[in-house]
């Protein structure tokens, strides 16, 4: 009996170490997991959706409280001042998981400047052309940023992609859901847009 209380004792301490030290380990990474997943996850769909930008729209960002959820936005200057502003959206449920999106809204006409894939886990050569078919994503341009956003056999202007329709309805899900996110927090937004250097 002894012996058993000794080996629990012994595998609590071996456990809260360990889990003392893997939290410290996660805390001093932190930062530096969340600057590459900018990076390279989502600044490349920041990057697209912001093509043509005379700044690095990855370097003029900012953040605001959005109920218990910290946003990120990013901002594009496009003829001296900063007009464009991209956020991501809440991930929409495609046919195989989560779709993470980056949208880019022009802040003077409120109409869509373009969209971004940034994560997916739909299936190759259909799905997947949500991320890498230019000529869906550019279907987004120019959408108005009032009412929600559809795929044609919804009632909308967007064509499914091919074999694809529910994750072309799931991107179509994520913009909606970004532009409502944007008109909530428009009046912050643009307060914070004035202070981005041109």
């Amino acid at each position: 009996m002894r012996e058993l209380i000794k080996m629990i004792v012994v595998l609590t301490i071996i456990s809260l170490a360990s889990g003392g030290l893997l939290a410290a380990l996660r805390e001093g990474t932190q930062e530096r997991i969340d600057n590459q997943v900018l990076e390279f996850v989502k600044g490349p769909a920041v990057r697209q959706v912001f093509e043509g930008a005379a700044n690095d729209p990855i370097a003029a960002r900012f953040q605001l409280k959005d109920g218990n959820t910290l946003r990120n936005f990013f901002v594009g200057v496009f003829d001296g001042e900063p007009k464009g502003l991209a956020l991501e959206s809440s991930s929409s449920k495609g046919y195989k998981g989560d779709i993470g999106l980056i949208i880019a809204v022009d802040v003077k006409t409120d109409k869509l400047m373009g969209v971004g894939v940034t994560t997916h886990n739909e299936t190759p050569g259909l799905g997947a052309k949500s991320k890498s078919d230019p000529k869906f994503a550019a279907q987004f341009k120019g959408v108005p940023g009032s009412g929600p956003v559809k795929v044609t056999q919804d009632g909308g202007s967007i064509n499914a992609i091919s074999g694809a329709t529910i994750t072309s309805r799931a991107v179509c899900d994520a913009v909606t859901d970004a532009l409502g996110i944007y008109e909530k927090l428009k009046p912050q937004i643009l307060d914070k847009m004035k202070d981005v250097k041109k």
